[in-house]
């Protein structure tokens, strides 16, 4: 049973950073794909960024593709810039045993618990 954590949320002015963290428990992501979600109020869950089993290959919804970048060390991270008002919603992170990320957030077998971040204007 593959179990994640988030950190790294927060409240952050427009035009600022965030790096989001999300560990995985006594594993590592070497055998899955991984994909961010968020999901603000009233609003349904919605695909952020991927990434490859590998790790070689990424994927970002539109609105995230020049200002977030997702990458993979021992943890996975969001590194979020640039941010908007608009950004604000409770980031999730979410994986699978596969090579490429959905971007369906129902393929996904493993979520967190999400981390809010808040952007204010």
């Amino acid at each position: 049973q593959l179990q994640l954590v988030e950190s790294g949320g927060g409240l952050v002015q427009a035009g600022g950073s965030l790096r989001l963290s999300c560990a995985a428990s006594g594993r590592t992501f070497n055998n899955y794909a991984v994909g961010w979600f968020r999901q603000a109020p009233g609003k349904d869950r919605e695909f952020v960024a991927g990434l490859s089993r590998s790790g070689g290959i990424t994927y970002y919804a539109e609105f995230a593709k020049g200002r977030f970048t997702i990458s993979r060390d021992n943890a996975n991270h969001l590194q979020m810039n640039s941010l908007k008002p608009e950004d604000t919603a409770v980031y999730y992170c979410a994986a699978l045993s596969a090579q490429f990320p959905p971007r369906r957030l129902y393929d996904y077998d493993y979520w967190g618990q999400g981390t809010q971040v808040t952007v204010s204007s």
